[in-house]
């Protein structure tokens, strides 16, 4: 009998044990879902927020490919963040996706300039809509006038169903034009048959939005077909990432985990475990109400300033000041209007913006923000006032505040980002009671959590 030298076992038992394992694996991935991999995530040299996410993904993975023989349907809003609105962007259409035993079996769009029309006019439309926008009753299209993500999905199945939609919903997802730049950067650009050019991450949104604005009339498509392009331009996608390589694939995954956590995907579901999955991880656009220090989210509702978004960078400085016995707060948000003349997708900015702070913050005084709003919800104060940002200048908003006095016994800070809204520059500077002072400065792309405590 040939006999092997030691290296030789030691490299057959490795790998007898790589098979076994791996076949283990497959078998309790097929029996038992994706779910089983969690204790391998658990030794997995990654961040711990990474492990979540991966979790979080294997558990919706089983969700949506379960055999069960039950169909569940899903309302799709798509969401154009050129023009943005509290929940990520102004609603032109919607879908609606049916899915069984891991399959679609129905996928659908519809126009919301067509479908609005049959919502009764008859709901009074949130501030300030109707001052700004001569909106005199409240449709789906702007039912997303929440920064609250499972706020604004159940508002807008309540206006579905005014228009007389028949379906019951099992979740709700807000998608965000932003989606498309993301999947096109890995597919490479595409071509629609019929339609003049090609579109690609640089291009497809401006391109896009005039197509749908006026192109459609030079090509003689019909208004009520105008947005039938995006269609062709979603199959055509889908197509590619099917016929991609894993290696390919895996380079979707990531950017889709980009999206979720930058809440250009927003997702509601019923089913409550599966919801309270989602919000753990950050996912389902919830403002966070249980959260009790300081706390910051900006949120602005484009009004009538067409797509003017494409064109308006945003910085914020946040400085407080906890060595008097009451703490103090200045906020200041510049904006810069790069657009230099008015054409069909921009005109001088305007915008709603309000400001969210703590139960109990007491605003002193401001600039730039006039005709001020007071109001509480989601357990925090706002304060909103209409900004106006003429073409190709720049304007900063300035408020100063009290914080409510807990804050300071153990200072730390929440910021929660404003969906469709990405790459802010964001200055942060604390002064603690002894008067030290520490500053921070980073890109605003995802909610977070100082993660400073001061004594």
């Amino acid at each position: 009998m040939k006999k092997h030298p030691v290296k030789f076992w030691i490299t057959f038992w490795l790998i007898s044990i790589l098979l076994l394992a791996g076949w283990y694996f497959y078998w309790q991935v097929k029996n038992k879902g994706l779910e089983t991999l969690n204790p391998i995530i658990a030794f997995l040299p990654i961040s711990e927020q990474l492990k979540k996410e991966l979790k979080a993904t294997a558990f919706l993975a089983d969700y949506a490919l379960q055999n069960d023989n039950i169909e569940r349907t899903y309302l799709l809003l798509y969401q154009n963040n050129l023009e943005i609105r509290p929940g990520g962007g102004y609603i032109g259409s919607f879908g609606i996706v049916k899915v069984k035993n891991g399959s679609a079996t129905k996928v659908e769009t519809h126009d919301l300039s067509n479908f609005d029309g049959r919502i009764p006019d008859i709901y009074e439309p949130p501030y300030p809509l109707k001052e700004t926008l001569k909106i005199k009753s409240w449709k789906m299209r702007d039912s997303n006038f929440s920064p609250d993500f499972p706020t604004n999905a159940e508002k807008a199945e309540f206006f579905y169903h005014q228009g007389q939609g028949q379906e019951n919903f099992d979740g709700v997802i807000g998608i965000t034009a932003n989606v498309l730049t993301t999947m096109l950067k890995i597919t490479g650009p595409v071509e629609v048959e019929g339609y003049p050019g090609k579109f690609d991450s640089e291009n497809a949104i401006v391109a896009l939005e005039y197509q749908v604005e006026k192109g459609f009339e030079e090509q003689g498509v019909e208004r009520g077909e105008r947005k039938s392009i995006m269609n062709e331009i979603a199959k055509e996608i889908i197509k590619r990432i099917s016929g991609m390589s894993f290696s390919q694939k895996i380079d979707v995954f990531k950017a889709l985990m980009s999206d979720l956590n930058k809440k250009d995907i927003q997702m509601f579901f019923k089913e409550e475990n599966i919801r309270n999955k989602v919000d753990r991880i950050g996912w389902g656009g919830k403002v966070d109400q249980n959260w009790k220090d300081d706390y910051l989210m900006l949120v602005d509702a484009n009004l009538g300033a067409l797509k003017s978004d494409y064109y308006v960078k945003r910085s914020v400085e946040y400085a407080v000041d906890l060595t008097g016995e009451k703490p103090k707060a200045i906020l200041k948000i510049t904006y810069n209007h790069t657009a230099k003349q008015k054409d069909f997708m921009t005109k001088d900015y305007l915008t709603y913006l309000r400001v969210y702070a703590p139960e109990g913050a007491w605003l002193d005084n401001s600039k730039n923000f006039d005709g001020v709003q007071f109001g509480s919800e989601f357990g925090k104060r706002y304060f909103g006032a209409i900004v106006k940002v003429p073409l190709g200048t720049e304007k900063t908003v300035e408020l100063e505040y009290t914080l409510p006095k807990g804050v300071n016994d153990f200072y730390d800070l929440k910021i929660q980002k404003q969906a469709g809204i990405n790459d802010v520059p964001v200055k942060i500077s604390i002064i603690d009671k002894d008067k030290k002072i520490s500053e921070y400065n980073f890109m605003l792309n995802a909610d977070l959590i100082l993660g400073e405590t001061i004594k």
